[in-house]
């Protein structure tokens, strides 16, 4: 029998497109109070105010970042190359944490200019051949430059030495490995990017502590995944004198229009919520130089890059430094081609006072000749640890900390309201009873579904079906029907595909009521170019991270939707309701349950055991939709299913791990 993870549903998405509008609609909004802002700026007194205002909102975003920890650099090997020296560099950014880079150093005396390229999404890291080239050209104009790899790129991969199956059997590292680790960390309130840009920062430190290196003109510059952390740290450090930043810059808004998520360390927690879009991240630097890169055909929208240019040289303008921005656009696609990488150039040399013509490398080298760790992996260096495990030891020091700290079920309640973010839920909710109606699959218990919908929040439906026994026909069900007592089932990703399959643990002799919140079931949505519910860059992964721009759950927003059917069904009478989840629609069962006050009865299926328990495995194949972000810092699922098992009623049924597969009996625990 297949797994139930695996079983895309076949079903009619009635709202296929409704979550993508509501967040289309929120970033328009938006935009358009910035843009209302922005053309309020007239002094430099006023730009220089909102410059400070941006910078302390961008800080937020990140961060804290850890103590400043010994480098231990050592350097395992050298490679001639004409005009410059290639040295291989290991240095950790964290304890036992290593980072592998090529500092490529000019021949002749120093100091010279400085500059800082991180990677982009080249599962060859450093040894990317346009990333190379690049190197190659800024040395040999006596340019002092520090390639580095990412994590789960180059010589840092994580999890391809891992056996097991791995969630949509795609490659292990680069953009899914990034997401990967990102998920372990989503519950502990931890932002992938930190890490991304914390490695950034000590990468400097190390290029800075050259002797070779001018601390007066320090430059950093980086294509696609390397533009995002060339715009990160650009805001972040004080340290840098000219910025860089190619084929990433765009406004957000063009992004979600045009279906394209972004990798994790690319959504930070709150801008949005904070009024920011990408180009205050280089507002924040006002009036360092920068050049914004792009390429006619970019997937990152020429437009947003057009806009952004408009909006960070109106700053300058005012701060009287508008010859300190430029915009340079190829004609290529997405990537560092030669116009980008020679308008790099150009510009670099304008602001480091270097008058020099850069000669490439005749062709890329092979990754062997550029590995820094032994093997041309980390892994084989002795004591060093992977991200996995960093995020896991910290996930045991959070469950100690809980562990000192209980909290009583009133407490509880407010600490998962708050981690959830849950908005006011209306006192009279505005319905929609379908004139639609269809007879139950065959095989079921049932003869016939009624279709209504709730509005939970503007732009926003939740579907109620109520499944009925046979009797006489009704031509129009025209509200929800009365019962005293009530089953309410939330599905996995479909009600229709769990009943007509029997995982349901349902009994099927009374009427059900099945609640299929925001992209679930029907309302599941059909945008970012698949339909497949677990994509691990689809849709579901492209709210959650619009959610966390905007400082908002999208788990809790999908249990403030349940939470309004229970108050829909909850109005017409119905005093004692018996909630039942499956698999994704246990966690919801379990959050709508603890909240409500008329839920008397709980049922799980397929549920998760804990939270913790996901962050001390590597590879997890639950959604990221459905990890609560944060909540480790003050709970775990087991202690709702405490209070549901004291209060509620609570029976739970074959538990899955974080593979969403069955655990062990040995390893379910003992009550029911």
């Amino acid at each position: 029998m297949k797994h139930l993870r695996s079983m895309e549903p076949s079903i009619e998405a009635r709202y296929g497109h409704m979550v993508h509008e509501y967040y289309v609609e929120r970033l328009r909004a938006l935009a358009k109070k910035r843009r209302t802002r922005l053309a309020a700026i007239r002094t430099r007194a006023e730009a220089e105010r909102y410059r400070e205002e941006v910078r302390k909102s961008v800080r937020r975003c990140f961060g804290p970042f850890p103590m400043r920890t010994p480098l231990n650099a050592s350097v395992t090997g050298e490679y001639v190359a004409g005009s410059y020296v290639i040295r291989h560099v290991i240095f950790e950014s964290r304890p036992q944490f290593p980072v592998t880079a090529n500092l490529y150093i000019p021949r002749g005396r120093g100091p010279f200019p400085a500059v800082l390229f991180p990677c982009g999404h080249s599962i060859a890291g450093k040894a990317g051949p346009t990333y190379q080239l690049a190197a190659s050209g800024l040395a040999s104009m006596g340019y002092l430059v520090l390639v580095y790899d990412p994590v789960s790129q180059g010589e840092r991969f994580q999890y391809t030495h891992l056996r097991g199956p791995w969630p949509g059997g795609r490659q292990r590292e680069n953009s899914e490995g990034h997401n990967m680790a990102a998920k372990q960390m989503w519950p502990l309130g931890d932002f992938f990017g930190d890490v991304r840009a914390w490695d950034g920062i000590r990468a400097l430190d190390l290029l800075l502590s050259q002797p070779e290196a001018d601390p007066t003109r320090v430059g950093i510059t980086g294509n696609s995944g390397g533009g995002t952390m060339t715009t990160w740290l650009n805001a972040l450090e004080d340290r840098f004198t000219m910025a860089a930043p190619g084929c990433f810059i765009t406004a957000w808004r063009y992004n979600l229009e045009n279906e394209q998520p972004a990798d994790a360390e690319q959504c930070p927690p709150g801008p949005l919520a904070a009024g920011l879009d990408l180009a205050d991240f280089l507002i924040a630097r006002a009036p360092r130089p920068t050049l914004l890169l792009g390429q006619r055909h970019d997937f990152f929208d020429l437009r947003g890059l057009e806009e952004a240019y408009d909006d960070i040289r109106r700053i300058y303008r005012l701060l009287g430094a508008e010859r300190h921005i430029e915009l340079f656009v190829g004609e290529e696609i997405h990537g560092l081609w030669s116009d980008n990488r020679q308008a790099v150039y150009r510009f670099f040399n304008r602001h480091a006072g270097v008058r020099a013509t850069p000669c490439e490398s005749a062709r890329p080298r092979e990754a062997s000749a550029l590995e820094a760790a032994p093997r041309g992996q980390v892994r084989f260096i002795p004591g060093q640890r992977f991200l996995w495990e960093l995020t896991a030891e910290r996930a045991r020091s959070l469950a100690s900390e809980r562990t000192r700290h209980p909290l009583s079920e009133d407490a509880l309640r407010r600490c998962v309201t708050r981690t959830l973010q849950l908005p006011t839920r209306r006192v009279i909710l505005y319905e929609r009873h379908l004139r639609w109606q269809r007879k139950a699959p065959a095989g079921t218990a049932w003869a016939l579904r009624w279709f209504h919908t709730i509005e939970t929040e503007p732009g926003i439906q939740t579907m109620i079906q109520i499944w009925e026994l046979p009797r006489k026909e009704q031509y129009y069900q025209a509200a929800l029907p009365a019962y005293p007592t009530a089953e309410v089932y939330i599905p996995h990703v479909s009600a229709e595909e769990d009943l007509m399959r029997g995982v349901a643990p349902v009994q099927g002799d009374a009427p059900l009521f099945c609640i299929e919140p925001r992209g679930i079931g029907m309302m599941r949505a059909t945008t970012c170019g698949s339909e497949r519910f677990f994509t691990a860059n689809g849709q579901d992964y492209l709210f959650t991270a619009m959610g966390l721009m905007l400082n908002e759950s999208y788990f809790g927003r999908r249990v403030h939707d349940v939470l309004c059917a229970l108050d829909a069904i909850s109005a017409r009478g119905t005093r004692n309701i018996h909630l039942i989840g499956c698999g994704l629609g246990a966690m919801l069962a379990a959050f709508a349950g603890l909240l409500h006050p008329q839920v008397w009865r709980v049922t799980l299926k397929n549920y998760l055991p804990s939270l913790h328990a996901l962050s001390q495995t590597p590879i997890i194949a639950w959604p990221v939709s459905m990890l609560p972000w944060g909540a480790l810092r003050l709970f775990d699922l087991p202690d709702i299913y405490r209070v549901l098992r004291r209060r509620k009623r609570l029976r739970l049924m074959e538990p899955w791990d974080g593979m969403m597969r069955p655990r062990p009996p040995s390893r379910n625990p003992a009550y029911r």
